[in-house]
């Protein structure tokens, strides 16, 4: 015990020589024996924000009988009435989940193959595929020699079960230490062959049952775990045949058919892969993928890892259990079935399956081997733990099928007010795009699936641009729209709902509190006055036309509802109530000012925090995607507009100078920036997200829009020769503009901000949509 404390973290000892200060103080003035439970002690200051005592596990039970406790005694473990543990034959009763042989060319493609299974296995929510092909390079010589000075932390993990309220929760925290890939190897199978008085491995049936036990009464108070490392071990040399492969989880959200692969800047975990290191019984805690992305995990080496799984379809219902028999209510942020969601989110939260099959959850089990992928679909909620040293690596991917379940997870983030990881507007929009110019799909060879992917995305197009139609419609009725700007920029965040905003948005005078058109304009209370601008792309009526185009399409208008909240929420405008009132869909809609104002080129240079953190963005080689044969003029055109008007990088920022981004007050912890979690679903309270955009990087990405690429690998490859002549052309005029302007604009925009209510930026004209 004494070597192990002297390596852990400042925050961990304290918390240890706390406990034993406060168990010889009881020591000495009890006569008899008691629980004692620190948690239930006011915390103030610096504390507030860090998880309490017994949220890391440490739950004391101080024995004042006139000895000092051994550390064998101090630290036992409460039984937790609402978990039924004495009976540990439910776990010879979980059903496994499928498992998949490829051949060496269904091999070739993941997301072709995952296409092709996905009607059976995501029923079971989790499926597992053993690689037909074998890597030459461990995993070890990857991360010792590959990979100079590769060091990772560990986090400890308390083994034990929570009563999960205000008093007791579980947290995970940093245990201070640095490994080397080796060092951690020889610390982990230390640590099993001191329990077993083994080195080797033990059957997977035994160890699941030791597993539990330990978590209800066992003597092992915690484990370290590396989660989350930032790293690869799929070896980079060209002779490693499953390396080089498709299956490299560096590649697998780049691929032709992933929905990431439009995002330009990447996102650890969820678009490069991350290591998990673990250890006899580390865990990974009940959670949902982010944005109910897919996740693939690939096992490298060491022992094997017990997954347990619920299908996506059983998700709400698997959240209704955890609400009612896992949590208490004064540990809920919001009544209803968000509420076990908020703390899911956390990703702490371990129980038996037991209660889930009590209450009939399906839940599925796999035993994952080293050579073998586990696959996890949308929405499907799922936890594990390794039988000994193991190493394995994870990354997020989405398909066409995935849009569903992305809007499902906005709204929810949403109704959280919690900030979006991916821009899922944006996405929608890009890819509805790209399959509005290439050929259609009865020229193509394209497979069941890929259809099915392809109206997924067409109907959450179809839903969106019909909601922000009748949206603007509702503004322009309202008269209190003050002007219309050009939007450019990428994806900007609601200040109100943390919405994804890419199409239009509304801002104040001062620009800093953009809000998305589901909020009633009349409701505004913007602290700068009474202005509200719309910023609206130029191209918003090519993509009505698109949706109009869709929503003709065989199967896609049995597939489109009115009034769907997954689109709308918070929004209260109902689609009949404005029919009633004269609203007709896909309508022109015509602003008219009574201000008549000069106009300015660009948009407003919206305030930000220059070392706030970026989410994410989509690239913009929209051009050069492009398929040979568009349908008309109008698609070619829209294509184009879509490239020139966002071909500037997309970034989320706070725009509150001197306010750093932390979790709610009420927080376990589990979100702390100083856990490095790759999802940092934080509650931003009173912030504003808005965006920056820089014209030095005008050039650049021009520059980016000229490599030519094909859609559907090579099923649509055209020559875009005089597209890029063009932009070569627009280019230096732009850039001629630019040092024409620049100077005027510096000198201009302050005088012009007396001149105006509009902030200093004249309202331009869309499309024609101001009336002349």
């Amino acid at each position: 015990m004494a070597e192990r404390r002297s390596c852990l973290s400042k925050e961990a000892k304290d918390g240890l020589e706390y406990l034993k200060r406060k168990r010889l103080q009881k020591m000495s003035s009890d006569s008899v024996n008691e629980t004692v439970d620190f948690s239930r002690m006011a915390r103030s200051g610096g504390d507030a924000l860090r998880p309490s005592l017994a949220s890391r596990g440490l739950r004391l039970r101080v024995t004042t009988s006139g000895a000092v406790p051994t550390a064998k005694g101090a630290f036992l473990k409460e039984k937790v009435d609402k978990f039924e543990t004495d009976d540990l034959k439910w776990t010879e009763r979980l059903p496994e989940c499928p498992v998949y042989r490829p051949t060496i060319d269904e091999f070739e493609d993941p997301l072709t193959y995952l296409q092709k299974i996905f009607p059976e296995a995501s029923k079971y929510g989790i499926c597992k595929i053993v690689s037909p092909l074998t890597a030459t390079v461990p995993a070890g010589a990857v991360l010792m020699k590959e990979k100079s000075n590769f060091k990772f932390t560990t986090r400890v993990q308390p083994l034990r079960l929570a009563e999960w309220d205000s008093d007791d929760k579980v947290t995970f925290f940093m245990s201070g230490r640095n490994y080397t890939f080796r060092d951690y190897e020889k610390r982990a199978n230390k640590v099993f062959a001191r329990r077993y008085c083994s080195g080797g491995s033990l059957p997977d049936s035994f160890l699941e049952k030791e597993f539990w036990k330990e978590i209800v009464c066992g003597k092992t108070e915690s484990v370290e775990y590396a989660c989350d490392v930032d790293g690869s071990a799929f070896s980079s040399a060209p002779s490693d045949p499953l390396g080089s492969s498709k299956w490299n989880l560096n590649k697998v959200s780049r691929l032709p058919k992933s929905i990431l692969r439009l995002l330009e800047t990447s996102i650890p975990g969820v678009t490069e892969p991350m290591l998990y290191i673990g250890m006899l019984f580390s865990m990974f805690a009940w959670h949902v993928e982010d944005h109910y992305l897919y996740s693939i995990n690939y096992q490298h080496c060491g022992a094997s890892k017990t997954w347990y799984g619920v299908p996506g379809s059983a998700a709400l219902k698997f959240e209704k259990v955890v609400r009612e028999y896992v949590y208490n209510d004064d540990i809920l942020s919001t009544n209803g079935e968000d509420g076990a969601f908020d703390v899911l989110l956390g990703k702490t939260t371990i129980f038996p399956p037991k209660i889930l099959l009590d209450h009939d959850v399906p839940v599925y089990k796999a035993v994952q081997k080293p050579g073998e992928f586990v696959v996890t679909f949308p929405r499907a909620y799922h936890a594990g733990f390794s039988h000994g040293f193991n190493c394995g690596e994870a990354v997020n991917f989405a398909m066409g099928d995935w849009f569903p379940f992305g809007a499902i997870a906005s709204c929810r983030y949403a109704h959280l007010n919690r900030l979006p990881l991916l821009p899922h507007e944006e996405l929608i929009c890009k890819e509805a795009v790209l399959l509005n110019s290439s050929p259609k799909p009865e020229n193509l060879d394209f497979t069941p699936a890929e259809l099915s992917g392809q109206r997924n995305i067409k109907t959450a197009f179809v839903h969106l641009i019909r909601f922000l139609h009748l949206a603007r419609w509702s503004l322009k009725k309202s008269g209190l729209c003050t002007g219309l700007v050009s939007n450019t920029y990428g994806t900007i965040v609601c200040s109100m709902c943390k919405r994804d905003c890419y199409l239009a948005f509304i801002n104040c005078h001062c620009y800093l509190h953009p809000v998305c058109l589901r909020h009633d304009v009349k409701k505004l209370d913007l602290p700068c006055g009474t202005t509200r601008t719309l910023f609206l792309r130029d191209n918003i009526e090519a993509l009505e036309a698109a949706a109009k185009k869709f929503e003709k399409e065989d199967g896609i208008s049995d597939m489109i509802t009115t009034d769907d909240e997954l689109y709308t929420y918070p929004s209260s405008i109902t689609l009949a109530a404005a029919k009633e009132d004269g609203y007709s869909p896909y309508s022109t809609i015509y602003f008219d000012f009574d201000t008549e104002l000069e106009m300015t080129s660009g948009n407003p240079v919206m305030s930000y925090e220059a070392n706030a953190p970026c989410i994410s963005s989509v690239t913009d080689d929209y051009v050069n995607r492009r398929a040979p044969n568009c349908s008309s003029s109008s698609d070619s055109k829209l294509l184009e507009e879509v490239a020139s008007s966002s071909n500037k990088k997309t970034r989320f920022f706070s725009a509150v100078k001197d306010e750093p981004i932390v979790t709610d007050q009420e927080s376990d912890g589990s979100d702390s920036e100083s856990f490095r979690v790759k999802r940092r679903s934080l509650k931003l309270e009173n912030r504003t997200v808005v965006l920056e955009t820089r014209d030095s990087e005008h050039h650049q990405d021009l520059k980016r829009l000229k490599r030519p690429q094909n859609y559907h690998e090579g099923r649509c490859s055209a020559s875009i020769s005089s597209i890029i002549k063009q932009e070569e052309e627009e280019e230096a005029l732009v850039i001629s503009n630019r040092k024409e302007s620049h100077e005027q604009q510096s000198g201009d925009v302050m005088m012009m901000k007396d001149k105006n209510h509009f902030g200093g930026f004249k309202r331009l004209k869309v499309k024609g949509l101001i009336k002349p």
